[in-house]
């Protein structure tokens, strides 16, 4: 079944929009899913039908989701996630793009990706910092900076969006999101949005079960008082072992989880499978837990290779490597 075939079938009896029209690899692609929900957001909303989402992924891979949309608001995303509800259509939230692995055959359904600038707000109240699901981890570490409060420069080498953050429970430098949250705010599958003491809300290594199922809206940090030239020195040395350890070419960053035993990058480096490349797909040459693509890759190319590291390090050190990376969509057909 085709994208559009797949969109026809969720709508409802005697829904006969005009349809949304995108243009997909030279063909145009009519989508009436797309159509019945334009009219329902606010002017300031994007709808788009049959988006590639290679390009809206720090990857770089993958194919179109049915219906990409930018709520501008919350009003906008409650909107979304009852009109999908009331047909049955899947709903996937898009951050930033990075921790993440789209299939070939795209994504059926609506993607979610909150980039408008009502997401995207950073506001400082003395050691509080609230902001919005969209906002770049790195603006919350320089608005904490800014302000002279330390505890969140380990967000600065971390390539995401606050959102994903929470979903993720992402980390680095021995220092994870949930350590030093207050508050987060979600929204419902029904649209409704509640608010909870982040104590309240239990996370695990790289998971955050709660969002499995909540869309993020927003999250208050806390800070402790420091000096901000101290500050800013512990974010430029981040900076520059990030910019010596990690490759510049597109990825998604760390691709396995690190094994209780051993860091996955330094397992994959002593089975020497740095460079071991399918297609356009690479193991870096500069950190042995990231995949890259050199040009031109596919997903299917990137999980290929994964699986290859995968079975190397079952078959010759017995580790059972688990993915960190986010996998969705389909296969192509």
């Amino acid at each position: 079944m085709t994208a559009t075939a797949t969109i026809r079938s969720e709508t409802r009896p005697g829904e006969v929009p005009a349809p949304v029209a995108a243009t997909a690899g030279g063909a145009t692609v009519f989508s009436p899913l797309a159509a019945l929900l334009k009219p329902r957001l606010s002017a300031a909303a994007v709808v788009l039908a049959c988006e590639p989402l290679a390009r809206r992924t720090t990857l770089k891979v993958g194919g179109p989701a049915d219906v990409y949309v930018e709520p501008a608001g919350e009003t906008d995303l409650a909107e979304v996630l009852r009109f999908c509800r009331d047909r049955a259509v899947p709903v996937r939230i898009l951050g930033r793009g990075s921790n993440l692995l789209v299939r070939d055959g795209g994504v059926r359904g609506v993607v979610v990706c909150l980039a408008a600038l009502a997401f995207a707000q950073v506001e400082v109240q003395g050691p509080l910092l609230r902001a919005g699901a969209g906002a770049r981890l790195k603006q919350v570490a320089a608005e904490a900076r800014r302000h002279a409060l330390t505890g969140l420069e380990f967000l600065e080498g971390i390539p995401g969006s606050v959102g994903g953050a929470l979903r993720m429970n992402a980390g680095a430098h021995q220092a994870w999101t949930f350590g030093v949250l207050e508050r987060v705010r979600w929204m419902t599958p029904e649209g409704e949005a509640e608010e909870k003491p982040a104590s309240a809300v239990p996370a695990e290594y790289r998971s955050c079960p709660a969002f499995r199922t909540n869309l993020a809206l927003a999250a208050v940090f806390r800070g402790q008082p420091g000096d901000e030239a101290a500050i800013q020195a512990r974010m430029e040395a981040f900076r520059r072992q990030r910019q010596e350890t990690q490759p510049r070419e597109a990825s998604a960053g760390c691709i396995f989880k690190n094994p209780a035993t051993i860091p996955a990058g330094r397992l994959i480096d002593e089975l020497g499978l740095k460079g071991t490349r399918i297609g356009g797909a690479q193991v870096s040459t500069v950190h042995g837990n990231f995949i890259v693509n050199t040009g031109g890759a596919t997903a299917a190319e990137v999980l290929e290779l994964i699986e290859w590291v995968r079975v190397e390090a079952r078959a010759k050190r017995a580790v059972e490597l688990e993915t960190e990376v986010e996998i969705v969509g389909e296969d192509s057909v």
